[in-house]
């Protein structure tokens, strides 16, 4: 039975990543039990383990809904992620390996290149750059928890990362953002780079607002 929560829970959370879910869709358990070809039992146990970690809710009546915070509840979620990003570029920046650095270095490249290529065309595309981006630094930090961490936050704020690119010049900032912290690590100024990744994952109030009005 634990191979298939965690398949159910790997399902779901792929659904998420992939912007098949967003917050406030409901979860058809019987869909989904159908699709996997798993039973009740381990499909109870997966919708425990999201609840416990904070990335679906128990509506009266509706069942289990993707996570779709308030405005306080993004700005709160917001602050700890950009602790926790920051954190990590810190650490990326004294720990980084040849292999760390040849892959951030990489796909740095790829951001830069599909903004002068692209522009504002094709943000979802964009989006799986910064995903990797990220990713990439965060396991270059060499902390394991710190990493798990960011992914359960950063699947908390994905669609509304997501709905930023939709922005016009989204694209052609974030590359430059990812240009500007990518030199701090490679530099190893671990100061510079902790603050730059925190301001980079930040939204202002207003760009709050306007994200969960898109998805809302």
């Amino acid at each position: 039975m634990a191979g298939q929560t965690e398949t159910i829970i790997a399902a779901i959370l792929g659904d998420i990543e992939a912007g098949t879910l967003n917050p406030g869709d409901g979860i058809d358990e019987q869909a989904l039990a159908l699709r996997l070809g798993v039973s009740r039992t381990p499909l109870r146990e997966a919708m425990i383990q999201l609840e416990t970690a904070g990335l679906i809710t128990r509506l009266p009546r509706k069942g289990a809904v993707v996570f779709r915070p308030t405005l306080e509840e993004f700005l709160a979620i917001l602050e700890v992620h950009a602790k926790l990003e920051g954190q990590a570029a810190g650490l990326a920046a004294r720990r980084l390996s040849k292999e760390h650095a040849e892959s951030l270095e990489s796909v740095v490249r790829a951001c830069e290149a599909h903004a002068a290529e692209k522009g504002d065309d094709d943000p979802d595309a964009y989006y799986q750059l910064n995903m990797r981006f990220h990713e990439i630094i965060a396991i270059a930090a060499g902390n394991p928890f710190l990493l798990e961490m960011i992914k359960t936050n950063a699947r908390k704020l994905m669609a509304y990362y997501r709905a930023r690119y939709q922005y016009v010049g989204a694209i052609a900032a974030s590359a430059k953002e990812h240009r500007e912290i990518a030199t701090l690590i490679i530099k190893r100024d671990a100061d510079a780079a902790e603050k730059r990744m925190a301001r980079h994952v930040q939204f202002d109030q207003v760009t709050a607002m306007d994200l969960l009005a898109v998805l809302g």
